[in-house]
């Protein structure tokens, strides 16, 4: 009868409060889709990772007296080019994926069958270790080189023969790039901070920068007209095309930025060629940055636990690697389109049959003789133009809106602190200051009580 006298109870309305904003940018998401593949421990620190431009895009990875070279799919070891006297630096591929050249500490050059590792040339010239050796992507018979005796060297590699020696640099020559708007353009950046546009045609310095730091990396952007070069914790990109201005500054790393690359970004169900570019960048504090190319600013970054020597992505920006000065290889990779694309189709197809399967069973004649019969139509979803009869829903109280109806005040609010409920906690002392209780409420708690309102209160201050 109490419980009649106290008429229509409505629940309290728990208040869902604004939880705190995903960080991260728009890139995030991308970058966070490589997941860790593999965790290779080398000899010594990785000083170069090569992604061949053809599929299945395998990479080599140089590091102490080896070049490993990694399968592009499955992300496993497949050869070992261990016919080195000494310790090999830069190992790449050719265009077509046949050929890996490498240079090495002993200052000669040789040039490998990737398939079989045999050894095919041997290019002798320069006087000190040969840190750079590098193919343009338009060329396959012709290797551009650059070592610690300050020389820049372009090869003919089927007659073993040095076609030019490019004179300029005083110090080390640690980085060089093809430009990939003009086979007869290359870029070397070298230890005396600066870096040198070479037109092969005449031998001669078109363009010279001054990064005034020592160089580490240089990279054309895909239009040729853009050049980036990294020496100290400085990225500056220089607009070739009006004559070697700087038109940015980065210094979001702490130190040295070791190496720089170009990749795609793609949405989802976006092409890859229709996806923004970015600029990502490797520092031995342990980051790897990605910035947009409009306004340089970082979209992304990830740490890592050793100082990174370089890195690479696939052409496909489908699989990453990461070389630290520990020796720790990291690849990363993620889903492709295609693999995705076919998972979707094999899916939708073991759907369909299995929806053929239930329409065919579901198309047998059902009589009264059958209990399926009775319950036709209770799986019918109403079609357009129907009138919906919703039947009662069920209101269910929990114990402090039971408290609560029955002005049970103190019950209602120490039966939501035991029931380490926030929200509904928050609800009753809401309540209880609507209806001007809450101070009686409080002054009537004991300790053990008390005790429970002061623990939810420090868990809030937390």
């Amino acid at each position: 009868m109490a419980e009649n006298n106290v008429g229509h109870f409505i629940p309290l309305d728990r208040h869902e409060y604004p939880s705190k904003p995903a960080p991260g940018t728009v890139d995030s998401s991308f970058w966070k889709s490589f997941k860790k593949k593999e965790v290779s421990r080398q000899i010594a620190g990785v000083t170069c990772i090569n992604f061949c431009p053809e599929p299945p895009h395998d990479f080599a990875v140089t590091s102490s007296t080896r070049v490993h070279i990694y399968d592009g799919k499955s992300c496993k070891l497949k050869k070992t080019i261990t016919k080195f006297k000494d310790v090999a630096y830069s190992g790449v591929f050719r265009s077509d994926g046949q050929i890996i050249a490498a240079g090495g500490e002993t200052g000669v050059i040789q040039v490998f069958n990737a398939n079989s590792q045999m050894v095919l040339r041997q290019l002798k010239g320069h006087g000190r270790p040969v840190r750079v050796v590098r193919y343009s992507p338009q060329d396959k018979l012709h290797l551009l080189s650059g070592g610690d005796d300050s020389m820049v060297k372009w090869w003919d590699i089927t007659t073993q023969e040095e076609l030019l020696n490019l004179e300029g640099h005083k110090d080390y020559v640690r980085c060089g790039a093809a430009s990939p708007s003009n086979v007869n353009l290359w870029a070397t950046g070298s230890y005396d901070h600066t870096v040198r546009l070479w037109d092969l045609r005449n031998s001669k310095t078109v363009l010279q920068f001054k990064h005034g730091k020592p160089l580490e990396d240089v990279l054309f952007f895909p239009s040729g007209g853009l050049l980036a070069t990294a020496g100290g914790n400085i990225v500056k990109v220089w607009d070739i095309l009006g004559g070697g201005r700087p038109i940015q500054t980065i210094e979001s790393h702490q130190k040295t930025v070791m190496s720089m690359c170009i990749s795609k970004v793609p949405k989802s169900g976006q092409a890859l060629g229709d996806a923004p570019s970015r600029l990502v960048t490797a520092s031995l504090d342990g980051y790897m940055k990605v910035f947009d190319l409009d306004h340089f600013k970082v979209t992304h970054s990830a740490r890592y636990p050793a100082p990174i020597l370089s890195m690479g992505i696939s052409s496909l920006c489908t699989t990453m690697a990461i070389g630290t000065s520990s020796g720790l290889l990291f690849i990363r990779q993620r889903k492709g389109q295609i693999e995705d694309k076919i998972h979707s189709d094999s899916s939708s197809l073991q759907v369909n049959q299995v929806n053929d399967s239930l329409s065919e069973k579901d198309s047998t004649v059902l009589t009264p003789s059958q209990y399926r019969y009775f319950l036709r139509g209770r799986s019918e979803k109403p079609s357009e133009g129907d009138y919906v009869v919703k039947g009662m829903e069920k209101v269910y109280f929990r114990e402090y809106d039971k408290d609560l109806r029955h002005f049970h005040h103190s019950k209602a609010l120490v039966s939501a602190l035991k029931a380490a409920d926030c929200k509904g906690t928050i609800a009753v002392i809401e309540e209880l200051v609507a209806r001007k209780r809450l101070i009686q409420t409080l002054s009537i708690l004991n300790l053990d009580e008390l005790e429970l309102l002061i623990n939810f209160l420090s868990r809030l201050q937390t």
